[in-house]
């Protein structure tokens, strides 16, 4: 799907990082328990059987139950993490919380993730910067354990979109479902050039219009999703090709250094244009909008995790994650595994 034949220029190779580094030690994901198919979609906007498959990618997308808000389904993809990383929730330092469908303007999200976990040692806030909120989240919870004032960090991207879509906007209806995603990042030493090496990020508020919500919360009925398909699409390709140039050029890579890419599940045919304009093979390529739609800021840590478990990831891997979401907001980080 993605493979063509293409040449390097980029010099090798990494640069040797800091001596204390951020190691990820656990992933966890959570993935609601409704499969809403295309079907049921197509039927609600009236349009042809396979329309939305041919468009996007997706087949299938998970919708939180109705007693389900932001902080249970990152409470439970925290839950996965904190067990596949062997540590206790009273370890953990900090909660940070990626979500733009909090549970209510405030207390934040992640104040609910810490009391549902008994987390009580960690202090906790969100940040709220859409699809590419996972990496900012990653690299607060990184700058946190880098500056000493964490040892053990809880990192988590968590949405319930599906409560602000609208059969009347096909652009929208179409896309988003609902999950969670949470990693456990701990403090480590050495110069190997582990764990996260570098992220990078960016942010231009003159394109905020493009995507947005103008009001609403994951537990009250929402205003819903405004966007313009045609202008992100083109913004998303080319912010997501430069942020991962950026990333291999900082670093020294080529492509073929990288073994796996995970970019937020926007869109399939972004990935394909991505992945064809950077010439990365289809086998280093992660999709999981098939599966689960667009799960805005919660797509590449729960990509990560399945990576994870389904594919295994070899011990030293390099990966790159990318992302781009409202704000516009976007960018790219480097970790080996």
């Amino acid at each position: 799907m993605f493979d063509k034949i293409c040449i390097n220029v980029i010099i090798k190779k990494m640069t040797g990082s800091s001596e204390v580094y951020s190691e990820i030690i656990g992933t966890g994901s959570y993935i609601p328990e409704r499969v809403v198919t295309n079907k049921e979609i197509e039927d609600a906007i009236s349009v042809d059987s396979g329309w939305i498959e041919k468009r996007t990618g997706i087949i299938t997308r998970r919708f939180a139950a109705a007693n389900e808000a932001s902080s249970d389904l990152a409470a439970k993809a925290a839950k996965n993490a904190l067990k596949t990383a062997g540590v206790k929730a009273e370890d953990i330092d900090v909660i940070i919380v990626s979500t733009t469908s909090p549970d209510m303007p405030f207390p934040a999200t992640a104040c609910f993730v810490q009391n549902k976990l008994g987390a009580r040692n960690a202090f906790a806030f969100d940040i709220s910067a859409s699809c590419a909120g996972f990496l900012y989240t990653l690299s607060a919870g990184d700058q946190f354990i880098k500056g000493g004032m964490a040892e053990r960090a809880l990192i988590i991207a968590s949405e319930v979109k599906s409560r602000f879509i609208n059969p009347r906007n096909p652009d929208t209806y179409i896309l988003f479902g609902d999950g969670a995603g949470a990693v456990v990042l701990k403090k480590s030493k050495g110069k190997g050039g582990g764990g996260i090496i570098s992220v990078q990020m960016h942010t231009d508020g003159t394109l905020g219009n493009l995507i947005q919500l103008p009001a609403a919360w994951s537990r009250i009925l929402p205003i819903t999703i405004h966007m313009d398909g045609n202008r992100v699409f083109r913004h998303a390709v080319k912010k997501l090709e430069e942020s991962i140039m950026e990333t291999l050029k900082l670093n020294r890579l080529n492509i073929s250094d990288i073994e796996l890419f995970i970019l937020h599940q926007a869109n399939l045919r972004i990935l394909e244009r991505v992945a064809e304009r950077l010439c990365i093979p289809s086998d280093k390529m992660l999709v999981t909008i098939d599966r689960f739609g667009n799960t805005s800021s919660a797509s590449i840590p729960m990509a990560l995790d399945i990576a994870a478990r389904e594919k295994g990831i070899k011990k030293d891997s390099l990966i790159i994650l990318a992302a781009f979401g409202g704000g516009l907001g976007w960018g790219s980080a480097l970790i080996r595994w």
